[in-house]
């Protein structure tokens, strides 16, 4: 980069996301279509099988700034007390590439004729890169830069809890367990693994029968680092079109909004404002994302209007789209 501001920020901002960097949660304006991605939980609540693809660039302008690419399927098994989830993600950031790999697994019971609890569980592994020639960071003062690459592969375990009904929800999450001893002497000079703590939830108001209400919050922390909150508010007209705003505290502001193609297809896309010092040196962030239902005519993002058998035989309507 020509300009040496820019390059000053860029070393900031990539040494403070690499000490953090074992949170294993990459940013995601648009968490709530990604939340089986995060919370093992989710993945038997969706009424048919999802399919997800998402593209994160974020900090545009800036070299070596994060760039994720995840792809994720949840479905529901045919009793419905139980799902399966699979995840695959990519975050690369400066030198660093790590792909996370995981299977889920849930099981939920019936609390009331329309209220559900389901527990869940992950295992998988993380493929960390560390590509010193990706770049030139000069720091000797800083023994995170040791210029050494790396190339490590670490399991993970997690689990999760998601409580939820037509119309509302609130999940907690771990992503993953396994901290103690994850990375070598070598590896840990320049990423510290910790224990992430994960909270969501939602409520969807019926505004009109066309329209309806939608806000959503999620919250990350991770020791020695300050919590990660994050508010959206959408709007749904005619069971096709979102459009809302988000923000992420002390971070961003966004736009959002989405778009239902077809029964079985759904595009959203938002765009990130930087409001913090960094806004000054890169055009914002897009994030794109594209899902696909399988079964039952297709579900839609706003989580499908098909009878779905609750956990004592009896039909349970979907009635309130969700966001989830």
């Amino acid at each position: 980069m020509n300009n040496p501001y820019k390059l000053l920020m860029l070393f900031c901002f990539l040494s403070a996301n690499l000490l953090v960097f074992g949170q294993k949660e990459p940013q995601y304006t648009q968490y709530m279509y990604n939340v089986g991605s995060f919370n093992p939980a989710y993945v038997g609540s969706v009424a048919n099988t999802d399919l997800s693809l998402l593209y994160r660039a974020q900090w545009i302008d800036i070299e070596g700034a994060p760039r994720t690419l995840r792809f994720g399927i949840n479905h529901p098994f045919k009793n419905e007390k139980m799902g399966m989830g699979f995840n695959v993600v990519s975050d690369e950031i400066g030198p660093l590439q790590q792909t996370y790999i995981d299977l889920a697994y849930s099981y939920q019971v019936n609390l009331d004729s329309d209220t559900y609890l389901s527990f869940g569980v992950d295992a998988g592994g993380s493929l960390l890169n560390i590509d010193y020639s990706k770049g030139t960071f000069e720091n000797p003062g800083d023994p995170g830069v040791n210029g050494q690459d790396s190339n490590n592969f670490y399991p993970t375990v997690g689990a999760g809890l998601f409580l939820y009904s037509d119309d509302w929800y609130v999940g907690a999450s771990i992503p993953n367990f396994l901290t103690n001893g994850i990375y070598n002497d070598e590896v840990a000079t320049v990423v510290e693994d910790k224990i992430q703590y994960n909270l969501i939830a939602g409520y969807v108001f019926n505004l009109s029968d066309n329209t309806k209400f939608k806000p959503a919050f999620l919250l990350n922390y991770l020791n020695g680092a300050p919590v990660n909150a994050n508010l959206s508010a959408n709007f749904l007209f005619a069971d096709a079109v979102t459009v809302g705003a988000s923000y992420r505290f002390g971070n961003a502001v966004s736009g959002l909004a989405g778009f239902q193609i077809s029964n079985s297809i759904f595009f959203g896309y938002s765009y990130d404002y930087n409001t913090n010092g960094l806004g000054e040196y890169n055009s914002g962030s897009h994030e794109a994302i594209l899902k696909f239902y399988f079964g039952r005519g297709g579900n839609g993002a706003n989580g499908g209007r098909a009878k779905k058998e609750n956990l004592k035989g009896k039909p349970k309507q979907i009635d309130s789209p969700r966001f989830f």
